[in-house]
């Protein structure tokens, strides 16, 4: 099953897929405001160019796991986007992401990568040999 990833922010959200298989992640870009009409568009489009079958958008929880302001946009911005697909989506706690991204050595853009991160852990989460 293909997934695309998004590590939502209010002014860039990084964008990831998966290998068709649903074992890989990687990065692939950047939306620029994507909780905006304009951004919403742009992100219902890299899904359906993409032909992911289910789309994981992060969580961000606070240290001790309880949702703050930023994790109720992103709450929000899966609903919009619920109501745009036809595909599932889900949300998928992102703590450390962005850190791991940061120690990271590539040329894919920061938040890009800090959505292959988040879907890497899903994959590995959702994969019938850890469960």
């Amino acid at each position: 099953m293909k997934v695309l990833a998004l590590d939502f922010g209010s002014a860039r959200t990084g964008v990831a897929v998966s290998d068709p298989t649903g074992t890989l992640a990687r990065p692939l870009t950047v939306v620029e405001r994507a909780g905006t009409q304009k951004g919403l568009a742009e992100v219902v489009r890299l899904v359906r160019e993409q032909e992911a079958e289910k789309v994981v958008v992060g969580l961000p929880l606070t240290l001790r796991g309880t949702a703050g302001e930023q994790a109720e946009e992103a709450e929000r911005f899966a609903e919009a986007l619920r109501e745009a697909l036809d595909v599932p989506v889900v949300l998928y706690d992102e703590r450390f992401t962005t850190d791991l991204a940061q120690q990271t050595p590539s040329s894919a853009p920061e938040d890009a990568l800090a959505a292959a991160h988040l879907l890497s852990s899903y994959l590995t989460w959702q994969s019938p040999a850890t469960a």
